[in-house]
């Protein structure tokens, strides 16, 4: 069985690359937020999928590694995907759309509630490529009145 490449999969091609990475994160409630900077590696697989493996500064001042990867399910018509780090336990699966723009893939997962009692809580990452050498993810966690509230914004400048 050979699967071939989608023009949904052409999306995903645009993320290969070397990219710096500046991360600003909530700390919580009454906290100051924080900058960490990083690198990405994304590459390729059989140009169905997509590995990005990153690399950053983390807060108590050691060094995560994290591994997304995506793809495109024709069969459901939905970009799927996972991301897990070397800081967590918890792997997240992703299930998403591209928005009505083309520019901004929109990905929604469940996982350990900030309020660390246990619970899951749904998230919404949404990555948006803003040209060939600049990229955004934000993280979201529900507002409680059918909104968001964004907790992490990264900035991707390509630098290979």
């Amino acid at each position: 069985m050979k699967a071939e490449p989608q023009k949904e999969h052409e999306w995903l091609a645009e993320l290969v690359g070397e990219w710096a990475t500046e991360m600003d994160c909530s700390m919580g409630p009454d906290q100051p937020r924080q900058t960490f900077k990083g690198t990405e590696s994304v590459r390729s697989l059989g140009g169905l999928w997509t590995l990005g493996e990153g690399r950053g500064e983390m807060p108590d001042g050691c060094t995560g590694r994290t591994l997304m990867t995506l793809g495109f399910d024709p069969a459901k018509g939905r970009f799927v995907g996972s991301f897990i780090g070397s800081m967590m336990t918890h792997q997240w699966l992703y299930d998403g759309a591209l928005d009505e723009t083309g520019t901004a893939l929109v990905l929604d997962s469940e996982g350990p509630a900030m309020s660390g009692d246990g619970s899951l809580s749904a998230y919404r990452d949404i990555m948006t490529i803003v040209s060939p050498d600049h990229r955004i993810l934000t993280s979201s966690v529900p507002d409680g009145n059918g909104g968001w509230t964004e907790f992490m914004t990264a900035r991707y400048r390509r630098t290979g």
